[in-house]
């Protein structure tokens, strides 16, 4: 179990680069008590030595905790926590510049929830939301990873432009809503909220603002509580992608990783794929606490024997030998292109993505053309896709790699497609008709 008794959910937090995602997100540990006042004195006197100013007084926060951990080397190197009174939030933090994409696709394939922060600034709303903004595409990838409990941080009610204005507040809205169902969220289903807030003053993070008295739904922290647990799939496979590899003294390999499907107890024989090397668990640890059982979405190190750092590396994934996770040297996926300069022909080979692993992948062969509202075939054999097309397509990887089919284990078919810094397409993996037998190396 997690080390509070609440159920355990994790929070990725997206959106446009300037937009104020970190500000917030530092104040919100602050007033949820993660960061205590001493040290936020603390922060706040290096803060200004950076000169930086007041303004990055939350922002800085965050990025300080990221360094001490990364200095720290714990297990839990990625992750900040925090509890509202439902639930035990671990925040997956996904930056907001271009190159930051990839981190949130494989971030929100572990994301059971998100927080979209978005600017309500006169000229920061609109390039957020244009057809090339990172609020359009960051949309789009929720929503191809199969993320539907979002909230929305409407932030900077407090600059000068917008002056707490609940006429500004409701156009932003409106344009937030407009974007959210183009890109395929059906809001009557899946109600999402849209909270006007200032990460920089606080207001209507935790506490209601006394500054938008129009402003009548939940604060941030209230819109969280109002997310599901999402369905832990305990009795499916073992599968645990991993994330990273530590040498630990005097406790030995470390692999690092989420736990996607199926239960790991310690003491338990573990294969490796597609290295398709054997070892055994001895223990598990999670947010430096001893675990007696690792559950779908717990971040854990594990402590193994008879495995080597060099012999594993991010991407592999780990499950038990009686039902070893899938390896495929092709596999057929399902794919919408969000952004192509130009088109798209079979022989192209940009990077592929998918849980943590990443490899160069060819578009072997372009099946089909399908409407992506429907599903219907609408050309057999295209010669070539272009932006805003959705297909069925062959991929090859150019090294097998440990990959699922999407309706067995959704966590590991969702994959996007990145080149040329941007991300060229997401979608699902629906069938491997060429797999890797395991055979113990």
């Amino acid at each position: 179990m997690s080390s509070s008794s609440k159920p355990h959910l994790n929070l990725i937090v997206c959106g446009h680069v300037d937009h104020g995602k970190s500000t917030t997100t530092g104040h919100l540990l602050y007033l949820t008590g993660y960061v205590d006042e001493r040290k936020m004195k603390e922060l706040e006197e290096e803060s200004a030595k950076t000169g930086l100013g007041d303004t990055f007084k939350f922002a800085w926060v965050l990025d300080r905790l990221k360094e001490e951990r990364e200095r720290g080397v714990t297990i839990d190197a990625m992750y900040v926590k925090f509890e509202t009174k439902k639930y035990y939030y671990t925040i997956i933090d996904a930056p907001g510049h271009r190159d930051f994409v990839k981190n949130m696709i494989t971030g929100a394939s572990q994301a059971d929830s998100a927080l979209l922060i978005v600017s309500a600034k006169r000229g920061e709303f609109e390039a957020g939301t244009s057809p090339e903004g990172q609020t359009t595409e960051h949309a789009f990838l929720l929503f191809t990873l199969g993320v539907r409990q979002i909230v929305v941080g409407v932030n900077k009610m407090d600059d000068p432009s917008v002056n707490w204005s609940q006429e500004r507040f409701l156009e932003v809205k409106k344009g937030i809503e407009d974007l959210l169902r183009r890109v395929g969220f059906n809001l009557e289903k899946y109600p999402i909220p849209i909270i006007p807030i200032s990460g920089w003053t606080g207001d209507n993070l935790v506490k209601p603002s006394e500054k938008m008295p129009w402003y009548k739904g939940p604060t941030l922290i209230e819109a969280f509580d109002l997310f599901q647990p999402p369905p832990r799939p305990i009795d499916k496979p073992l599968r645990i992608p991993i994330q990273q590899v530590f040498t630990i003294t005097g406790v030995g390999t470390v692999p690092v990783g989420r736990v996607e499907t199926g239960v790991l107890k310690p003491n338990s024989r573990i294969v490796v794929r597609p290295v398709d090397k054997v070892g055994e668990v001895r223990t598990i640890e999670m947010h430096h606490t001893q675990l007696e059982k690792a559950e779908p979405g717990d971040n854990i190190g594990m402590a193994v024997k008879g495995l080597s750092k060099e012999e594993l590396k991010r991407g592999n994934v780990i499950g038990y030998p009686d039902n070893p996770p899938t390896v495929a040297k092709s596999f057929i996926g399902r794919i919408i292109v969000i952004r192509h300069p130009t088109a798209i022909a079979a022989g192209y080979t940009p990077v592929l993505h998918v849980h943590t692993e990443q490899v160069a992948c060819t578009f072997e062969e372009l099946q089909k053309k399908i409407d992506p509202r429907t599903g219907a075939v609408v050309q057999e054999k295209p010669d070539f896709l272009k932006t805003g097309d959705a297909a069925i397509v062959k991929f090859r990887p150019l090294r097998p790699i440990a990959i699922e089919v999407y309706s067995e284990f959704p966590q590991l078919g969702r994959f996007a497609i990145r080149d040329m810094g941007m991300t060229i397409a997401a979608g699902i993996v629906t069938e491997i008709p060429e797999k890797v037998p395991f055979e113990a190396k």
